[in-house]
């Protein structure tokens, strides 16, 4: 299996600095990881940095907690795209999932996905499952089978558990394979990424993916 090709090389933490995308920019480069995802503030800086590169750019909407308005995220996608992104990994509206707003919740990522498609991108719908119950995991995987984004992602790795080999079983049996999963979240080693793509999973999103590499 060339591990490389499913790993999204990822630095999502509050403190990194432009000289830190530049380091991922070139070990994505030096990996032949084929995407990176960074900050939207760094979108821009990055597409520059990989304007010679095929590496794709992907950047997270409403992170980490999703509970920004509709309009905000689809403003955000709208801006990502502009700065040079191809894929967008949005978060779920929790608070609403909690209040049983479910006309709601249907609607935040209807509106995601439009935004995304119709300009022919890549989208990534975060569930964050650790905050979750098994009947509201199900009941956002009947949603995105509906609305059909091009991925259902485990969690943002800030809030809740991460990605577990149980919690994408669940999403493959509840998706009955029609939508692709993102496992992100807590994934150190290469043997954590071949449970979890052995699971079910067909990307892996990391910042440890350099220690992969090397293990």
């Amino acid at each position: 299996m060339d591990l490389a090709s499913f790993i999204e090389h990822t630095i999502l933490k509050a403190d990194c600095s432009l000289d830190e995308i530049k380091r991922i920019c070139k070990e994505a480069t030096q990996f032949n990881f084929p995407i990176v995802c960074v900050p939207p503030f760094y979108v821009k800086s990055t597409f520059e940095l990989l304007a010679e590169i095929p590496t794709k750019i992907a950047t997270v909407i409403g992170f980490p907690m999703g509970y920004s308005t509709t309009a905000a995220k689809v403003e955000e996608i709208k801006r990502a795209i502009d700065d040079g992104a191809s894929e967008l990994d949005v978060v779920v509206n929790i608070c609403a999932v909690k209040s049983g707003m479910w006309n709601y919740v249907r609607s935040d990522i209807d509106s995601v996905v439009t935004a995304a498609h119709l300009k022919g991108k890549i989208i990534k719908i975060i569930l964050e499952t650790g905050l979750l119950t098994d009947d509201e995991i199900r009941q956002l995987c009947e949603i995105c089978l509906e609305v059909k984004p091009d991925f259902v992602k485990t969690s943002t790795g800030f809030n809740g558990e991460g990605a577990t080999v149980h919690t994408v079983e669940r999403l493959k049996a509840f998706l009955h394979n029609q939508i692709k999963i993102k496992a992100s979240g807590g994934i150190r080693t290469k043997e954590d990424a071949l449970r979890l793509l052995e699971a079910g999973a067909t990307r892996i999103g990391s910042s440890s993916s350099v220690m992969m590499m090397n293990d």
